[in-house]
């Protein structure tokens, strides 16, 4: 087995070495052993190990992904390759739950780059290993973006024939420049924009797309929600609700048509349907509250990390997955972080303008002001007390600033689609032998 894995490593023709191979094999083989325990193979079973021949590229890494299998059990495994300090490669983690290894093809990151010579082929084999993840969204995680649209619509046509629910509008704040609606049975959310915006929007309908377009070509870090873009969608009127439809063709007359039998609308975003964070803190126990704003702040850090500035940072712009990991989902405000000017409040000259309900400093396009936000993010006491424990640097200037300089001086993060405590060097390994 051990040899196995060493020639798989090396079976894949990287250019440069690894920085200690024996070493990574070994750490690879006792995780595995750890997590299969009594059901490991013994050497008279006729194991496989199967590793589909190109790695997943992406960031800084590569993953190769596969099955080991020995008789009728098997199990998914995915080893992410990294550059170690010296330059050479290193094996970073072995990922053996099937459900981490969905994460990693989670459409709130950037797109893999892979060589496939059988397109279809690939997707057959990891949909062995993650049989819940849609076709549609495989082909689009593989940078197939037109096969993975392809394939979407066939899935809702198909679903829409075998359900009998109807379009509704989506639950939550009705947004200023989005109109949100959904089919309950189904788990995604339809948005499209409005003809006219609150008035306390500054943008343009080409310049929401724009934001769109931004977000599907910037690393999400598994922070940001996904969209596919659909021009003419075709969608059984009998299908919308009476309110629905009222709702359309009021904000949206323009680009929303009754044909007879089909509402068409002219441009129209799909992206994965989530609870709004707003919602979710609701009705969540004390310790959910607690996780879920830890949550928001380490997605706001790691946007930002990522030269990404979300502008409108209210709770009902995010969104809460099945695995409780909190996504952006609202860009008509974002910016990157460079192009943003993060100011403290001057005081006020004097105690009258201090009281007035006008500033009494100049306030320009970019200018952000983020002692600001606690005055209406954290109005709840028990949100409160959970984000200053958390992320009370994220009220003060100097972090946004020092996040700046960092981007500015080239220093790129790390985003890791996998838990840290996963990575071998956190774990505490007893004394290996590296020339087993």
């Amino acid at each position: 087995m051990r040899a196995c894995v060493r020639q798989l490593l090396c079976d894949v023709g990287w250019t440069l070495p690894f920085e200690d191979l024996d070493r990574d094999v070994e750490r690879v083989m006792q995780v595995a052993r750890e997590h299969v325990g009594g059901e490991w193979p013994t050497v008279e079973a006729n194991c496989q190990i199967q590793v589909l021949n190109s790695p997943f590229y992406r960031n800084k890494g590569a993953y190769l992904i596969g099955r080991m299998v020995n008789g009728h059990q098997d199990w998914a495994w995915a080893l992410p390759i990294l550059h170690g300090e010296s330059g050479d490669l290193v094996v970073d983690a072995i990922i053996l739950e099937p459900w981490r290894i969905g994460v990693l093809f989670s459409l709130s990151r950037a797109y893999f780059m892979a060589d496939m010579e059988v397109p279809s082929a690939c997707i057959q084999y990891l949909r062995q290993i993650m049989p819940n993840k849609p076709r549609s969204e495989l082909y689009t995680m593989l940078g197939l973006a037109k096969q993975g649209k392809t394939m979407f619509y066939r899935d809702l046509l198909f679903h829409l024939r075998h359900s009998d629910d109807r379009f509704v509008e989506a639950p939550g704040i009705r947004g200023l420049v989005m109109h949100v609606f959904m089919l309950p049975s189904y788990p995604y959310v339809f948005k499209i924009i409005k003809d006219r915006f609150g008035s306390s929007k500054e943008i343009t309908r080409e310049g929401v797309k724009a934001k769109f377009a931004m977000v599907k070509n910037i690393d999400r870090v598994g922070r940001m929600a996904d969209t596919l873009e659909f021009s003419e969608l075709a969608l059984p009127k009998a299908r919308f609700s009476d309110e629905l439809l009222a709702q359309l063709f009021d904000v949206a007359a323009s680009i929303v048509h009754d044909e007879g039998d089909n509402i068409i609308i002219d441009h129209c975003y799909i992206e994965r349907r989530m609870t709004p964070l707003n919602l979710y803190l609701e009705t969540a126990s004390d310790e959910a509250i607690d996780e879920a704003v830890r949550e928001y702040g380490n997605a706001i850090r790691e946007m930002a990390r990522a030269n990404i500035f979300p502008g409108d940072m209210l709770w009902k712009n995010f969104g809460v997955t099945r695995y409780r990991r909190v996504v952006f989902y609202d860009y008509d405000e974002i910016e990157y972080l460079t192009d943003c000017n993060f100011r403290r409040i001057p005081p006020a000259p004097n105690e009258e303008m201090e009281m007035s309900g006008e500033p009494w400093y100049s306030v320009a396009r970019n200018d952000v002001f983020p002692e600001e936000w606690g005055t209406f993010l954290l109005g709840q006491p028990k949100i409160r007390k959970a984000f200053l424990k958390y992320h009370r640097d994220l009220l003060d200037v100097d972090f946004w600033q020092k996040t700046q300089a960092a981007i500015r001086d080239r220093q790129l993060e790390d985003f890791f689609p996998y838990p840290l405590n996963l990575r071998f060097c956190n774990r505490g390994f007893a004394a290996l032998n590296s020339n087993a």
